[in-house]
């Protein structure tokens, strides 16, 4: 049960919001910020209301039931109406206990994909560039702009990694259930008696993080530079552009090497680092809140298998919800996405609030 005052100071919050953006005397920065906090309010404001008069709406119902010089039919409209009344009230305390749940700050973010070939060769690849063509088509379909940070292509036309940046409206709070390992199962090109192959590619979708986000020290940092050329870079050249930049309380390295210009590649480096930094705080702090309890999704293991792309039985399978699509190529081509997105949203919010109990 929600204590009564926290209910009612979620009214009485959107009251003094309502008051403060009708005055017409408040400051355009906060005037965004109140706007979208009335709006966020607005939402669930009826239900709250609804879920405090519960006890007396249920009071004057059961007054009618016991009493006696009441009539059958009066009395059983208003055991229908109790009954009506009971699950409209689990429903308001289900949607205000999720309203209630601590926002994840990084939800709004924008985010940054890498996605690598894992076991399976060259056709590892080739699903590599599936999942990032895939994202691509999301992104198109939800007018979020993808930024290429750095690429290495396979010999098969493939991918063996690639990184980039996607901006847009919310991207983090969308993608953060793809981390993880992601299995296919077909027929490759290449293989002649028709057996079906597994392999396949490992995504980590991380917050962007901006500096305020996250204090790095430059002499935390080691530099080094050196001569961009072989896989990974677009172009070889003679000049020492390439930078690997070694984050040294942590041992995180990035290397960069797409752009031909030194300081181009450092600033994509020090913005993956970045993110990569404030994913590792984020998840040393989760593991200290949460060492009694491992929630299947979202847990942030990547090296957990969590998806598998089975294309002889033109399916798709999360294995964290276990939801089967039996529409594989519309969720490659981005269509069938939010529906799967839905379900693993619905079931980390019920796995949050069943850890409150």
């Amino acid at each position: 049960m929600i204590p009564q005052k926290t209910i009612e100071e979620l009214i009485s919050k959107h009251a003094s919001l309502e008051k403060d953006l009708s005055s017409g005397d408040i400051d355009k920065k906060l005037y965004a910020e109140k706007s979208k906090e009335y709006s966020d309010l607005n939402d669930i404001i009826e239900n709250a209301k609804k879920y405090l008069s519960f006890e007396s709406d249920k009071f004057e119902l059961n007054k009618i039931l016991n009493e006696k010089n009441s009539d059958n039919e009066l009395k059983k409209m208003a055991e229908n109406e109790l009954n009506d009344l009971k699950l409209e009230y689990e429903k308001n305390e289900k949607k205000l206990k999720l309203f209630l749940l601590p926002k994840d700050e990084a939800d709004k973010k924008n985010a940054i994909i890498e996605i690598r070939a894992g076991t399976g060769g060259l056709e590892a690849s080739l699903f590599a560039s599936d999942l990032f063509k895939m994202y691509e088509k999301i992104s198109h379909k939800k007018k979020w702009n993808v930024e290429l940070i750095s690429i290495s292509r396979s010999e098969a036309g493939g991918l063996k990694e690639v990184i980039a940046s996607i901006k847009g409206n919310n991207i983090y709070s969308t993608l953060k259930y793809e981390s993880g390992v992601h299995r296919v199962q077909r027929v490759p090109d290449t293989e002649t008696q028709g057996r079906v192959h597994t392999s396949a590619a490992t995504v980590a979708v991380l917050p962007e993080a901006e500096e305020v986000d996250v204090k790095i020290n430059e002499s935390d940092l080691r530099i080094d530079v050196f001569r961009a050329g072989g896989p990974g870079g677009q172009s070889v050249n003679t000049t020492d552009s390439a930078v690997r930049i070694t984050h040294i309380p942590t041992g995180l390295t990035v290397s960069q090497q797409d752009e031909k210009s030194q300081h181009k590649n450092k600033a994509k480096g020090m913005k993956i680092l970045r993110a990569r930094l404030y994913e590792f705080e984020r998840s040393r702090i989760d593991k200290e809140r949460s060492q009694d309890r491992k929630n299947k999704i979202g847990s942030g293991d990547r090296s957990e298998r969590i998806r598998t792309y089975n294309f002889p039985q033109g399916r798709v399978t999360d294995h964290r919800i276990n939801l089967t699509l039996h529409k594989l190529e519309e969720f490659l081509e981005g269509e069938a996405f939010d529906e799967m997105i839905e379900s693993l949203t619905l079931q980390a919010q019920e796995e949050s609030l069943n850890s409150l109990n």
